[in-house]
């Protein structure tokens, strides 16, 4: 018995063994073939040894055939063929199939050797990379030119934007001899490179940090991804306005352009405008040109008065070419009053009248006249004064400063008048002309204008105050200054 039950425990046992053995065949659990990496192919274009621009596209390809591909690498060798010097870029991964790769070079040749390969999905990427060598032609880096601002200018500063202030514009331009400019980088100091497409750009008051010395860079990069080797630089000087005193008056009449007859002095116009406004403060421009922003900034108000006449577009006033001094300080909050004889006609001088100002002019934006006019030179003068608007008294044309004197007659003539103005604005002053006048259409137009705004307040006068009664221009300009509500304490 003990014999039979050994003999079916053997049969079992055997039988077991058999059973495990086909199950682990069934089952999968033999031991897996080793992997077999993939491969990689790249297309005959370009030719090997081919001469090529440093910009080059290259097309590739792969299989598994035990997997798939999940990617490519790439990198490649640029050889100096002088001197046998290599440099080697990493490998990059792609799942592209097709790049546009820009080679490194800086020689007048370049040997560039290119590898590839394919990554299969167990991470194993093909041992003999698949190769292709040719040469590349020198690259020239960009070259950059800062146009605006130029060195050492000064702007005035605030520490943050405002709906008239928003920072220092930087205008450039760039060239590539053999390619083209990508983006071009600009950074203020030691900063981070800011990248844009734009070759105008502002650069608000975070970069800057603090009024004082800047320093302004510009680079560019081309198609080649090379960087200009010579970036650009300006030296500007912010300075933040201290509006710590009253009224500056800029004196840009010219007293020897006065009518025939005439006998006035810079300094009988000086005191009277001293007077009239009850400041001492003042700047003759013909004698010293332009005020820097350094004095500028310290006034609330800068009163311009240009009170000659002019025959021609060379003796125009000059108050036009300084518009973007003024622009900065009326941005940064200062106000403007500007007055004189033909003053609108000096910005468009070869220009008929009327004449529409568009925006982004400083008649526009900063005045807000859209047109103006101006009266022709009639004799006898027409011009007797200006009637006073929206709670403004009139004022009269002081006849003994013309009296007697051809075409004049004791009146004025070619006065600018505002024929069509923006929003924000109201009439101050109007056209009174001679009750027997030969231009009678131009009774009643608009001559003097003021305008309100959230940063700035300003008003026009189109015609000469020196040539008002006295008493009447102390009257016009304390309303100004009321109507501005500007203490004319200060």
């Amino acid at each position: 018995m003990k014999t039979i039950l050994r003999y079916f425990g053997f049969i079992f046992l055997l039988l077991g063994i058999g059973f495990f053995t086909s199950c682990d065949s069934i089952m999968g659990l033999k031991p897996a073939n080793p992997n077999n990496p993939p491969s990689t192919t790249v297309s005959n274009i370009p030719v090997n040894g081919d001469t090529l621009f440093a910009l080059v596209t290259l097309h590739w390809d792969g299989g598994d055939q035990d997997g798939f591909v999940t990617k490519y690498q790439y990198r490649y060798i640029t050889k100096n063929v002088q001197t046998g010097d290599s440099t080697v870029t990493p490998w990059t991964d792609t799942k592209e199939t097709s790049k546009t790769i820009s080679f490194n070079s800086p020689n007048k040749l370049n040997k560039q050797i290119f590898e590839v390969r394919s990554v299969d999905n167990t991470g194993d990427s093909d041992p003999s990379p698949a190769v292709k060598y040719f040469y590349t032609k020198q690259t020239h880096p960009p070259q950059v030119t800062i146009a605006q601002p130029k060195n050492n200018d000064s702007f005035f500063y605030k520490d943050k934007v405002t709906d008239w202030y928003k920072g220092v514009t930087l205008t450039f331009s760039g060239k590539d001899s053999d390619g083209e400019i990508e983006k071009y980088g600009w950074a203020v100091d030691n900063g981070d490179w800011n990248w844009t497409q734009d070759t105008t750009v502002t650069i608000t008051p975070k970069y800057f940090k603090r009024a004082g010395e800047h320093i302004i860079r510009l680079t560019a990069m081309d198609n080649t991804s090379l960087l200009s080797n010579n970036p650009d630089t300006v030296n500007i000087n912010l300075i933040k306005p201290q509006f710590d005193k009253g009224i500056l008056i800029i004196d840009e009449t010219n007293e020897q352009e006065f009518p025939p007859g005439t006998n006035f002095t810079d300094q009988d116009v000086d005191n009277f405008y001293a007077d009239i406004f009850n400041t001492q403060n003042q700047w003759d421009f013909i004698k010293n040109g332009m005020p820097p922003r350094s004095v500028l900034g310290h006034y609330k108000l800068i009163v311009w008065h240009a009170d000659n006449n002019f025959s021609n577009a060379s003796d125009a006033h000059k108050l036009p070419q300084h518009t973007d001094e003024i622009e900065d300080y009326m941005n940064v909050g200062g106000d403007f009053i500007m007055s004189g004889w033909r003053i609108l006609k000096s910005f468009v001088p070869d220009q008929p009248f009327p004449q529409d100002f568009r925006n982004g002019t400083f008649v526009h934006d900063y005045l807000n006249i859209e047109q103006a006019d101006e009266t022709p030179l009639t004799v006898p003068g027409d011009f007797i004064g200006a009637s006073g608007n929206n709670g403004f008294s009139d004022v009269m044309v002081d006849t003994t400063k013309l009296k007697g004197i051809f075409p004049y007659y004791g009146k004025l003539v070619q006065i600018n008048t505002i024929t069509k103005r923006g929003g924000f604005t109201k009439v101050i002053y109007a056209y009174n002309a001679q009750e027997n006048s030969q231009i009678p259409t131009f009774r009643g137009e608009p001559v003097g204008l003021q305008y309100y705004g959230t940063s700035f307040n300003s008003a026009v006068l189109g015609f000469p105050i020196f040539f008002l009664k006295k008493a009447d221009a102390t009257t016009l300009a304390n309303q100004i200054l009321t109507s501005m509500k500007f203490n004319t304490s200060q």
